[in-house]
């Protein structure tokens, strides 16, 4: 399998201007991802008020933020509350339900700047979907990184194993998660399990997959699975994030912010969401 999908373009809450390839008409999800919102990057005048993404129910999965410009303020029912800069990664596991918002930070929003955001959806196993809420909150500081065998570039490992570097962020189900920053001219082989579904999100840039496949700032490489020999290389200055992960071979049912196996379950769910049971905010400091 090879596929270089653009992202459809799209506003989220009152606040994001998205770029999203997945899911979409030509691949629904590449197990055990979900979705890929990549948020801007985009201008934030400075202002009194913080927009973004206002309270929202989640239940069955989880979202990882990756920041890379500006800094999102997140708070959730389940009483986790933090700040993500340049560099830091959110891990939320919404699990059993729980309602959350991602807004402008205070100070960044008075002073305005630039926004730049990726934002993934991480399916979770039947068993685990109704773990209670977790919240990993990874800084910078905290994710390891290694050079390139080139000397060209940096790997940082958000999650598993990679080269004998493990990641910070757990998960329910085996992946590896790779943030690459990449120089003109770098090479890169890179080394997953042949059971793993792969993708490339190409944050920004302009490379070549496996010598001769051309992908540019915006676009999801879909290699699937049997890709533990994959090559890049750079034709400018890149970042490139690496997906890759065990296949959840199990049903799947969606809707909207709910991922369940059997639509029975999505009824429960909205029905939980429409009583109340996600917890609610009491005020909107």
């Amino acid at each position: 399998m090879f596929q270089v999908i653009d992202g459809n373009k799209k506003a989220v809450g009152d606040g994001f201007q998205v770029t999203s390839p997945m899911p979409g008409p030509r691949i629904r999800q590449l197990s055990p991802f979900l979705l890929i919102d990549h948020i801007g990057p985009m201008t934030v005048a400075p202002s009194d008020k913080p927009l973004g993404s206002p309270p929202h129910p989640h239940r069955g999965f989880e979202t990882v933020t990756i920041m890379y410009q500006g800094v999102l303020a997140h708070r959730d029912t389940a009483g986790h509350q933090g700040n993500i800069g340049p560099g830091d990664v959110q891990w939320m596991t919404a699990g059993a339900g729980l309602m959350h918002e991602e807004l402008y930070e205070k100070e960044f929003t008075r002073q305005g700047g630039t926004l730049e955001v990726v934002q993934l959806w991480v399916n979770m196993p039947k068993k685990d979907k109704m773990a209670p809420p977790n919240y990993q909150d990874i800084p910078s500081a905290a994710i390891k990184t290694l050079p390139t065998p080139d000397g060209k570039g940096t790997i940082r490992v958000i999650a598993g194993s990679y080269e004998g570097v493990r990641g910070p962020a757990t998960t329910f189900s085996p992946i590896t998660m790779l943030d690459l920053h990449l120089a003109k001219g770098g090479e890169l082989t890179l080394n997953l399990p042949a059971d793993y579904n792969v993708g490339l999100y190409i944050v920004k840039g302009d490379v070549l997959i496996n010598g001769d496949r051309p992908a540019t700032t915006k676009q999801f490489v879909v290699l699937g699975w049997d890709s533990s020999a994959t090559s890049i290389t750079c034709q400018e200055d890149s970042i490139v994030l690496v997906l890759a992960g065990e296949p959840i071979e199990e049903p799947l049912a969606t809707y909207g912010p709910f991922v369940m196996n059997t639509n029975k379950e999505l009824v429960q769910a909205i029905a939980d969401f429409e009583s109340g049971a996600m917890g609610k905010f009491e005020d909107h400091d």
